[in-house]
């Protein structure tokens, strides 16, 4: 079965620090571009950053360049997304999501584009929620 399933998520206190995972199942690991899209309430869904596991680049939404790192693990079949200093506007629900195209992804990721846009990339998780509040 395809899949991917996030975990990690959780409550944190603004400054604290969360590590999600993203385990893919069912499809060739090296073969994809996978990171994480966030949905915060009332707001679009925006691709935060994504790894080309085969070759290693990585993109990083400016807005959490400096706080946060995206990492791959082949032999797990795992992606990580370091999560530190976070704050308030981090809070939202991540989604891992996998793509063949590391360029559409970045895109569709990157720009202002709607769900249904987004739903073009190939494979996504279930989601987990973080929320940063004290």
């Amino acid at each position: 079965e395809v899949q991917l399933v996030e975990s990690g998520g959780g409550l944190v206190q603004p400054g604290g620090s969360l590590r999600l995972s993203c385990a893919a199942n069912g499809f060739s690991f090296d073969d994809y571009t996978i990171g994480w899209f966030r949905q915060a309430p009332g707001k679009e869904r925006e691709g935060v950053a994504c790894i080309s596991t085969g070759d290693g680049n990585t993109y990083l939404r400016d807005t959490v360049s400096d706080r946060f790192a995206i990492s791959s693990d082949s032999a797990k079949k795992t992606v990580y997304l370091q999560m530190n200093d976070l704050k308030p506007e981090d809070t939202a629900i991540y989604y891992c999501v996998a793509d063949p195209s590391f360029a559409n992804w970045v895109t569709l990721g990157s720009m202002a584009t709607t769900s249904q846009d987004q739903e073009y990339l190939q494979i996504w998780g279930q989601g987990t929620s973080v929320t940063v509040s004290s």
